[in-house]
């Protein structure tokens, strides 16, 4: 079973809302994509951030649960955002969605701004990486276990 451990040194600042780090030993390692608040039909959902956000995470979980892991394996996530001023603005809203998908789990984090994104209605991306349990996983496009 993979162990994370949170890594908070002294002489930074308490992390809020993230970790400065986390170790990892054992498990596989699952890159996430870039994902954003595109909905199962390829269309980026309505609304703004705060929407757009909620259904990014809801799709970062999809994959790692389908590689085996769940939420709390996410050790690094990278958020994009088109208007830095809106995430900070929405920041309340975005807590709550952020403790409905992940809790109080907080992966190291990083957020950057950017001057836009492939599918021009998205006002958010992320992407990152879990370290999930290798317990002979399953090939995701048959369901059948490795040989």
């Amino acid at each position: 079973m993979p162990v994370h451990e949170i890594i908070s040194p002294g002489g930074l600042p308490e992390p809020s809302g993230f970790s400065h780090g986390i170790a990892t030993r054992g498990g596989r390692i699952v890159w996430l994509a870039g994902q954003n608040g595109t909905d199962e039909n390829g269309l980026v959902v309505h609304g703004g951030l705060v929407q757009q956000t909620d259904r990014a995470l809801y799709n970062i979980i999809a994959v790692i649960e389908a590689a085996g892991g769940q939420a709390t394996d996410i050790v690094k996530l990278h958020l994009y955002v088109s208007d830095i001023a809106d995430y900070r603005a929405s920041r309340r809203a975005l807590g709550e969605v952020w403790r409905r998908h992940f809790g109080r789990h907080f992966p190291a984090m990083m957020l950057l701004g950017v001057s836009g994104f492939f599918e021009e209605a998205a006002v958010i991306e992320i992407d990152g990486y879990g370290v999930i349990e290798d317990s002979g996983h399953s090939d995701s496009a048959t369901g059948d276990k490795p040989t």
